[in-house]
C-alpha cells in the first residue's frame, strides 16, 4: 500500500529543535525532506524555489541526505521544463523504515513503511491476549518485529525506530502502559519487556489511528474526532493537526463514558461504559452470536443478509455511540467525526441511529460523520508512519544513530 505525502512541512511530530544556527540547518534539512516528499521528483532548482533558499544552499543540504541514504537521484527530470535540466530528486526507497507494532486483544500485528509511505514488510498473528502476562505477549512481539526487520533488510532497509500501538492508556513518558482494561495490564513499562534496539515509542492505538488518519486519509480536516473500535472503543481528537493528549496524556477515552449509568459492569470499574453496548463482544453478545475470529466480517454479512437480530443490534450500537460522541461534539465541537477501526466495516448499519442522536441532540449544526478508508490498519500504519515523519522532522537525527 502507498500512502501519498500528507503536507510539505515538517508535522511537529519529531522534537523541537534549537533556535540555533545548527538548529537553523537541521530544520532546512527537514524542509527540503518534506518538500522531496510532497512533490517529488523535483530538482535542487526546484527545491530551492519551494523552499525559499539558494540553489547552494540547498545543494549542500541534498548532499548531506543522499549520503545518509534519504534521498536519491533518479537522473535528469521530465522533458518540458525550461532551461538546462537538473538531476531529479526523490525520496529514497531504500535505508530508514519506519517499524510499526499492534497489541490487540487478539492479535499481534507488525510492518514497515519506507520513507516513500510504502508497506514493505507485514506480518499478522491471531493470539488471545486478553489475560496473558505482559512478558510473553512481547516476546512473541519481538519475534515478529524481528521477522519483519530481516525482511526489510533483505530490500535494503533498516529501523529508523519501533511504535508500538496498544489499547489502554500510556504515560507521557511514551513507554509505560498504565492502564489497559481489556488485556488486564497495569503499569507495564514496554520498553523494559523489550530488548535493545532502535527508538521505541509506545501510544494508544486510537492516537496512533487518528495520525494514520490525518496523514493517509482522504482529505482530512485538521480538526476532527477519530474514533475507532474493536473489542473496546477508543477516540482521539485532533485540532489543527495535532493530537489533544490532555494533561496525563490520557485524552480519549470515549469508550469508558457511560451511556447508562445504572448498565452492567466494565473491566474498567465503571458500569454502562459505551464499550457494553458498542464493542465488538457486546455486539455479537446482543446479536446473540458467539465469538469467533472475524467478528466484524460476521456480522457484516448477517447484516447485509437481513439478519434482523443482528441489524438491531448495530442499531442499538449506533445509539449508544450518538449518545456518547454527542457530548464530545458539545463539548470539542469538531469539524468532523471520523469512524475507523471495526466501525468501518459496519458502517452502513450504525450510522442511520448514530447520526439521528448527533442530530437530535447536538447544540449547533449536525456535525459530519465520515468513514475511514483505512479501517481496521489505522493504528498499525499510524505507528509506522510516527517513525517515518520523525525522520522527515529531524533527517540529521539519522546520521547520529549508533
Amino acid at each position: 500500500m502507498t500512502a501519498p505525502p500528507h503536507q510539505s512541512r515538517p508535522s511537529g511530530a519529531g522534537r523541537a529543535l534549537p533556535d540555533t544556527q545548527q538548529g537553523m540547518r537541521r530544520r532546512n534539512l527537514a524542509r527540503v525532506m518534506y518538500a522531496v516528499s510532497a512533490e517529488g521528483p523535483l530538482s535542487r532548482a526546484a527545491v530551492a524555489s519551494h523552499i525559499g533558499l539558494t540553489r547552494a544552499a540547498v545543494s549542500t543540504l541534498v548532499d548531506d541526505l543522499i549520503r545518509w541514504g534519504l534521498l536519491e537521484e533518479l537522473g535528469p527530470e521530465r522533458p518540458g521544463r525550461v532551461g538546462r535540466p537538473g538531476s531529479a530528486l526523490a525520496v529514497s526507497g531504500h535505508g530508514p523504515a519506519g517499524i510499526g507494532a499492534e497489541i490487540g486483544v487478539d492479535h499481534l500485528a507488525v510492518c514497515a513503511v519506507d520513507l516513500r509511505g510504502t508497506v514493505r514488510a507485514r506480518v499478522v498473528r491471531h493470539c488471545g491476549n486478553r489475560g496473558r502476562a505482559p512478558g510473553p505477549v512481547i516476546e512473541d512481539l519481538t519475534a515478529l518485529v524481528r521477522q519483519v526487520v530481516t525482511d526489510a533488510e533483505h530490500e535494503g532497509l533498516w529501523p529508523a525506530g519501533l511504535a508500538v500501538a496498544v489499547p489502554g492508556l500510556v504515560a507521557r513518558d511514551g513507554r509505560t502502559v498504565v492502564r489497559a482494561p481489556n488485556l488486564d495490564w497495569h503499569d507495564t513499562d514496554v520498553g523494559a519487556l523489550l530488548p535493545d534496539g532502535p527508538p521505541l515509542t509506545v501510544d494508544n492505538e486510537a492516537n496512533f489511528g487518528a495520525l494514520a488518519e490525518l496523514w493517509l486519509g482522504d482529505r482530512t480536516p485538521r480538526d476532527f474526532l477519530h474514533v475507532s473500535a474493536e473489542i473496546g472503543i477508543g477516540a482521539a481528537v485532533v485540532v489543527d493537526g495535532h493530537l489533544l493528549r490532555g494533561t496525563r496524556g490520557f485524552a480519549g477515552e470515549l469508550g469508558h463514558v457511560p451511556v447508562r449509568p445504572d448498565g452492567p459492569p466494565c473491566p474498567c470499574g465503571g458500569r454502562g461504559c459505551l464499550e457494553q453496548y458498542a464493542g465488538e463482544e457486546a455486539v455479537l453478545r446482543a446479536a446473540g452470536l458467539a465469538p469467533r475470529e472475524d467478528p466484524v466480517g460476521l456480522l457484516a454479512e448477517r447484516a447485509e443478509a437481513g439478519d434482523a437480530g443482528v441489524r438491531a443490534a448495530l442499531r442499538d450500537a449506533g445509539t449508544a455511540l450518538g449518545i456518547a460522541l454527542t457530548g464530545a461534539v458539545n463539548l470539542l465541537d469538531p469539524e468532523s467525526v471520523v469512524l475507523g477501526g471495526a466501525l468501518a466495516g459496519l458502517s452502513p448499519w450504525l450510522l442511520p441511529s448514530l447520526q439521528a442522536e448527533l442530530t437530535g441532540r447536538t447544540a449547533g449544526p449536525p456535525c459530519p460523520v465520515s468513514v475511514s478508508r483505512l479501517g481496521p490498519e489505522g493504528p498499525l500504519l499510524g505507528a509506522a508512519h510516527s517513525v517515518v515523519r520523525a525522520v522527515l522532522d529531524d533527517p540529521a537525527a539519522v546520521a547520529e544513530q549508533p
